[in-house]
């Protein structure tokens, strides 16, 4: 059987186009093993705890605390004691809080995690205590010391029924010592100090 001319150029058209095929499927998967790489490196690279994460390091332990809290600006704070249990959890990823005090001559009690996001490159926190049943986001930065963290979010406002909006100071004296201030939307719009939190570790 003679194969002529015609038949040998579909042949060798059909073997490029086969050859062609091999090359591009080859190729794709070579984009698609890239991809998958990247993507795990990625994900790899925000889910390491960082420099930043080992800054958080002053607020784990056991601390006393001293609060003072204001319902109106131009009248004395409300003063209270407690204590407050941080402790790393996660793989040194979030710091867990645990808090025992009272509140307005009740029993309190509060739960919390900070941490730092290496995507969003922001300090997060939340916050929940028996004294709402809502939650507290916040979100912000640490200075380039690493001393002071500044943050803004916001809670649900018994009162109103709406979101009020909260700012919250951070600073870190020294390893045992951090300063915790807490402003809030106040009469007239403005924003008032309604907390401060003075915490010494335990020795």
């Amino acid at each position: 059987m003679k194969i002529g001319f015609r038949g040998l150029l579909i042949a060798a058209t059909l073997g490029l186009a086969a050859a062609m095929t091999v090359a591009q499927d080859a190729k794709q998967d070579a984009k698609a093993a890239d991809k998958e790489k990247a993507m795990m490196e990625a994900w790899q690279k925000a889910a390491a705890p960082g420099e930043t994460h080992k800054k958080l390091e002053p607020f784990v332990g056991n601390f006393d605390a001293r609060v003072q809290m204001w319902s109106d600006p131009s009248k004395p704070p409300e003063e209270s004691t407690g204590t407050m249990t941080s402790t790393w959890v996660l793989g040194n990823r979030f710091v867990q809080q645990n808090y025992e005090g009272t509140f307005m001559g009740q029993p309190f009690n509060g739960i919390g995690y900070v941490g730092y996001d290496n995507t969003a490159k922001k300090i997060q926190s939340i916050w929940m205590d028996s004294a709402a049943t809502g939650m507290m986001w916040m979100t912000g930065n640490a200075d380039a010391g690493g001393k002071v963290v500044t943050a803004k979010g916001s809670m649900s406002d018994p009162m109103s029924g709406k979101s009020l909006p909260m700012e919250d100071k951070i600073t870190i004296v020294d390893n045992d010592h951090h300063k915790m201030e807490m402003w809030t939307k106040g009469p007239g719009g403005k924003m008032m100090k309604m907390m401060e939190i003075d915490y010494t570790r335990k020795k």
